[in-house]
């Protein structure tokens, strides 16, 4: 090539870059000069000297240029020869490549890879190691699927069937329901060994637990139970809100306020802490305000069958978002509402989901885009969303006998949880994990020798809670992938009260042990209540009755006003009122006779023969009838 020359800007093109070497010096500036000691300097020489010492604190560091200079020309020509390197690599490479090619173009898609075979012949002896031990095969599905069932522990709730299940989202507390109405919390870091809740209660007085759920902030617990009315207490059981019962005798329910018959399901709200929802058996689904204290329902969902009647949604949730409404029916259908769109028709449904039985459980996805549901129709079915006409999966032969037994996703959406009840015969229930893609059988762990029917698999914690029919709750969890909860009360050992008695000889008098100074001992209630009740005063006793006037009150005296004017006013002498006054009367005929003392007297004297009247016929003959005195 030719030499270009522009001006006094020359570049040859000729002479390779490799080739040219940079010089790697900055240059000098002037001559070199020598370096001026100062006074300073000598000064502190000679105290270096005095001391014995080298320098004051530590040396700095003196750097050689050349050395680097020369250590970086040596690096640079290095990495200039590695790109040359990889650069012929490649083009021999591509040649090879284009040939190939060539010879393969009859073949569609991506060319098999070279190692493929050495990849079998490895997962083969992989898989033939695995049938040979069962154990780790069981190893390696529970650390692929995240699954905490090495380890498990059980809580005492009752005898009768735990039917509610409920962990707040922090993890930190507990709350079970069950049948026999009481409702018991768990506190994890107050807890040891033993595992006992902090706190038992009624809150739906006679009526058995179906459900409870807390809010997304943990502050708050719904409790549904078979009652019309829902209640929502706070984390240590007292209540914050009832809501109101509706009008049985309105047949349209979007007149009434409330439920008019018993709650089936309900659940808070995942993103509006507030808000709550709430299904009953009068085929409605009713959304709630809780700062609005539960006098009035928000928003109200009609559920229909296929033939236009009323069907209760025996199962519901929210999506992730909180926007779409999830039901279950009775009729085994399947409807979501949305009331973005429309409160007066579902946003889509499926009518033959199941079998015309009640649905038990409905769960979404943690993703958001499956569906999982179990019924009473002995299946388990998997959903997609973006294709609502056919499920995905399904299992069947799950027998279930409450209508609240559970099915749900794990916290990866890679497996999915259902629990089975016991058929006439068996004396184990299991709880089963399926692989979400494929619906294959992963892991069928015996729980309790009873029913399994509430299962709750919490996120944070990474264990997994399940209610039985005899009233435990078993707990399973993994030392290695699970955190706090039930490992933190495992650890704890139980200590025992220990009673100490000492016997003291010595008499200590103090003024308090006194009689003046003695205080009463508190008495038990039942003791204070029998001492109270001999008290009239504080028992309010009404006034004894009396038998003559004192105190300004007078005696009862018949039921009559003669019987009382006789008693109190005319006579001193006590007159039964069963007494014949004739012959009361004639009692005293005779004595009046011998013993006058009124008008006999009188006439004594003046009159000592008694004159009759006597019958005058002539004056009476001529009057008429009416007018003549009547004669015995």
């Amino acid at each position: 090539m030719k030499k270009i020359t522009i001006g006094k800007i020359s570049a040859n093109f000729s002479e390779r870059s490799a080739n040219i070497e940079a010089t790697g010096t900055i240059g000098t500036f002037g001559p070199p000069k020598a370096i001026e000691v100062l006074e300073d300097d000598k000064e502190s020489q000679q105290v270096k000297d005095v001391m014995g010492i080298t320098s004051f604190g530590k040396k700095a560091k003196t750097f050689n240029i050349d050395d680097m200079m020369a250590q970086v020309k040596a690096t640079a020509r290095e990495i200039t020869k590695q790109p040359e390197i990889s650069s012929t690599k490649e083009a021999s490479d591509n040649d090879s490549n284009l040939e190939e090619d060539e010879d393969n173009s009859d073949f569609i898609g991506p060319p098999i890879p070279e190692n493929i075979g050495e990849d079998i012949s490895q997962l083969k002896t992989k898989s033939s190691n695995n049938s040979e031990s069962d154990s780790d095969e069981d190893n390696d599905i529970d650390n692929h699927y995240f699954m905490p069932i090495k380890h498990e522990t059980s809580m005492h709730h009752g005898n009768k069937a735990v039917t509610a299940v409920t962990v707040d989202p922090s993890g930190a507390r507990l709350a079970s329901g069950s049948v026999d109405y009481d409702v018991s919390f768990w506190d994890f870091a107050g807890m040891d060994s033993n595992l006992r809740s902090f706190r038992t209660l009624q809150p739906a007085d006679n009526h058995p637990i179906r459900g409870l759920h807390y809010s997304s902030t943990g502050d708050l617990v719904l409790v549904i139970s078979g009652a019309s009315q829902a209640k929502i207490i706070d984390r240590d059981g007292f209540e914050k809100l009832e809501t109101v019962k509706g009008d049985m005798y309105i047949t349209d329910m979007a007149r009434t306020k409330g439920h008019t018959a018993g709650l089936l399901a309900g659940m808070f709200n995942p993103t509006v802490k507030e808000e709550f929802l709430t299904t009953s058996s009068d085929g409605t689904v009713r959304t709630w305000d809780f700062y609005d204290g539960g006098k009035n329902h928000k928003q109200i969902i009609k559920c229909r069958a296929q033939n236009g009647l009323k069907v209760s949604p025996t199962a519901v949730t929210y999506n992730r978002d909180g926007k779409v409404i999830a039901c279950g029916c009775a009729d085994g259908s399947i409807q979501l509402w949305d009331f973005r769109k429309s409160s007066v028709a579902p946003a889509s449904q499926i009518r033959k989901a199941h079998q015309p039985v009640e649905i038990s459980c409905i769960s979404y996805s943690h993703v958001g885009d499956n569906l999982l549901t179990r019924s009473l129709d002995e299946t388990l079915k998997l959903w997609d969303l973006r294709n609502f006409k056919k499920c995905v999966h399904e299992v069947g032969d799950l027998f279930a006998r409450y209508d609240t037994t559970d099915a749900i996703f794990s916290p990866s959406d890679q497996v999915v949880v259902t629990g089975m009840s016991l058929k006439k015969g068996e004396k184990i229930g299991y709880i089963n994990f399926y692989e979400v893609n494929t619906f294959k059988l992963l892991k069928k762990i015996p729980v309790a020798e009873s029913h399994t029917i509430k299962i709750n698999w919490h996120t944070r914690l990474n264990q997994i809670f399940v209610g039985t029919g005899n009233g435990l709750i078993k707990c399973f969890y993994d030392k290695n992938k699970s955190m706090r909860g039930v490992t933190l009360c495992v650890v704890k050992t139980h200590r025992k009260a220990q009673h100490s008695e000492v016997v003291s000889t010595q008499q200590v008098i103090t003024p308090h042990a006194l009689p003046l100074f003695r205080q009463e001992r508190r008495k038990t209630s039942r003791k204070q209540m029998e001492k109270d009740r001999l008290d009239p005063v504080k028992s309010k006793r009404p006034d004894l009755p009396i038998t003559s006037g004192q105190g300004g009150r007078v005696a009862s005296s018949g039921g009559t006003l003669s019987s009382y004017v006789i008693r109190n006013l005319g006579l001193s002498k006590r007159v039964d009122d069963d007494q014949d006054p004739r012959e009361a009367i004639l009692k005293y005929a005779k004595e009046a006779e011998e013993n006058p003392y009124w008008i006999t007297p009188a006439y004594s004297k003046t009159q000592p023969n008694s004159v009759l009247a006597y019958s005058n016929q002539e004056e009476t003959d001529g009057e008429p009838d009416s007018k003549k005195t009547k004669k015995e």
